[in-house]
Formats: C-alpha cells, structure tokens, sequence
C-alpha cells in the first residue's frame, strides 16, 4: 500500500522502517517543517494516511484526511476531549478513521486482563486500586492515553469506582493515576491493588517502539476498504 506519513519524528520513522520492510510505499513524509505540503492533491497519493504529531495539530490532520477522502489511522493521544466530534464527522462525511491509545498487540491483550482482574477484585473492598504510567521526557501529554485506556476499563470493570485524578490524593471512589516522565523510557505501565495484608499488580513494559509501529502498520493494511470509525477491538476480533 501507499502510505503517507502525517508526524515524521521517532515514532514516524520507526513506521517507516516497518513498512518498507514489509513492501509497502512512503509516498508523503509531513513534519513541522513541510506542513503546508499537507494538501488534498497530496494526500490522494496514498491508499492510507498514519498520523503521529501532537494533540495540538492532531484534528486538523486528521480532517484535512476526510477532505481527500482518505482513511487515516491516528496514534496521537492527549485530544480525546474531542474524540466523539471527529467520530461524528467521519460517520456523517461518509469517511474513515482507526483511533486506539495504543497498538501494541500485548498492550491490547493487557487491556483485556486490566478488566478481567478488575471484575475479579469488586468484591475485594479492601484492595485500593491506583495506576502508574511511565514515560519518556519528550512525551507531551499526561496521564498517557494507554493509562486512560487501563482507567477507564478498570473503572467499567469494578464498579465501585466513578473517576479517575492524575497525580494527587484520590477520594473514596476514585481512582488515582501517577504519571512520571523520565529519561527515554518507551513506556511502562503497572495496575497495584493494595491492602494492609499485600498487594497485587499486573504490569507492561514496552522495550522499544517496535510493537506500536507494527501494530500501526498491520491497522493501516486492515483498514483500506473500509468506511467508518474503528479501533483496536475491531482488528482483534478478526484475529481470535
């Protein structure tokens, strides 16, 4: 397929990498610097776009996307206050949109365990859930969209739970998220349920961008054909 790459910074070039060697085609490279050769005519050079920039320029790539009339696969996270806008737009502009927080296989799987462990736990009152999240120095968005991913499962899941607070105190019925930013770490992300008598976590780590870039890549191929808003529970369903 020919792709067009909307964001051409690590993560950018990490997808690039990937589809070449998996025989496909970079046909629109997009960064700061060559923003304005963001333009229909362009883009309808590609099959699909993959979008990694930042939450800032994120809906207005991902629009200039519908404007061509080409489906675009979107990384980026920290925008999701307009989320269902854009979800509305595609379905009512006829066109399509792959949105996930993260497309690592394993984080998806780990997402699927966060749930099951947190119905598991419901009943156990005496366990307090919080999460932590840990990620590169460059990262401009906390908490992480893969940990609003985990709260929002584990908070559907365990039912004794309303919301979640990035970095503080949390109330009863809340659950907290602490976000650190450190060196070049890829992201790590940990459940804890503790009690005065122990504690329980489940924990991801990712080694490198290799699994997000992949998955973007395998979401790209998948979505071609197709018409309007999907994500990573689409995909998987067709692989289990």
């Amino acid at each position: 397929m020919k792709i067009a790459l909307i964001g051409y910074g690590k993560m950018g070039k990490e997808i690039e990498q990937i589809a070449i060697a998996t025989h496909h085609e970079i046909v629109l490279k997009i960064d700061e610097n060559n923003i304005a050769e963001l333009t229909p005519e362009n883009l309808k050079k590609a099959d699909v776009a993959i979008e990694f920039t930042t939450p800032q320029s994120a809906v207005t790539n991902i629009l200039k996307c519908f404007e061509a009339s080409v489906p675009v696969v979107v990384g980026t996270t920290g925008w999701l206050e307009r989320l269902e806008e854009v979800k509305k737009i595609c379905l009512e502009k006829n066109q399509t949109l792959f949105y996930a927080s993260n497309y690592s296989i394993g984080v998806n799987l780990f997402f699927k365990l966060n749930e099951y462990l947190a119905s598991l736990m419901k009943v156990h009152s005496e366990y307090f859930p919080f999460i932590e999240e840990i990620h590169h120095i460059h990262k401009k968005d906390a908490p992480s969209g893969t940990a609003i991913t985990l709260a929002d499962g584990l908070i559907k899941a365990h039912g004794g739970i309303s919301k979640w607070v990035l970095n503080g105190e949390p109330k009863e019925g809340e659950l907290a998220i602490d976000s650190i930013r450190v060196g070049e770490v890829s992201g790590t992300h940990t459940i804890f349920y503790t009690s005065e008598a122990d504690e329980i976590k489940i924990s991801h780590e990712a080694f490198s961008r290799k699994g997000f870039a992949e998955g973007a890549v395998h979401a790209a191929a998948w979505l071609i054909g197709k018409k309007g808003v999907f994500g990573m529970k689409d995909l998987l369903s067709e692989k289990h």
